[in-house]
């Protein structure tokens, strides 16, 4: 996948967004903080988990998600996230 297919879209941008500043959060949570059902979440973490930039352990029914930490794309994207709003 494209760089612009995965950061193209507003849901997942808000959900890195979040996940930089909480540092791990569960899936009920994200989806409510981003304002999403459940359902839609689900395939938005399904999709950065996919290409590596976000990492998924699992208790049980509970799904936690936070940037991988080896990863060269979350720590790219976690750069990003913490560069744009700064000024000059």
């Amino acid at each position: 996948m494209q760089v612009e297919d995965v950061l193209g879209n507003r849901l997942r941008l808000k959900i890195l967004k979040i996940l930089n500043q909480m540092g791990e959060l569960n899936v009920s949570e994200i989806a409510r903080r981003v304002g999403a059902n459940h359902k839609t979440t689900m395939k938005h973490l399904k999709i950065l988990e996919d290409e590596g930039i976000l990492h998924c352990k699992g208790f049980g029914r509970i799904r936690l998600y936070r940037f991988a930490v080896n990863s060269a794309k979350a720590m790219a994207v976690q750069s990003l996230i913490e560069n744009w709003g700064k000024t000059k």
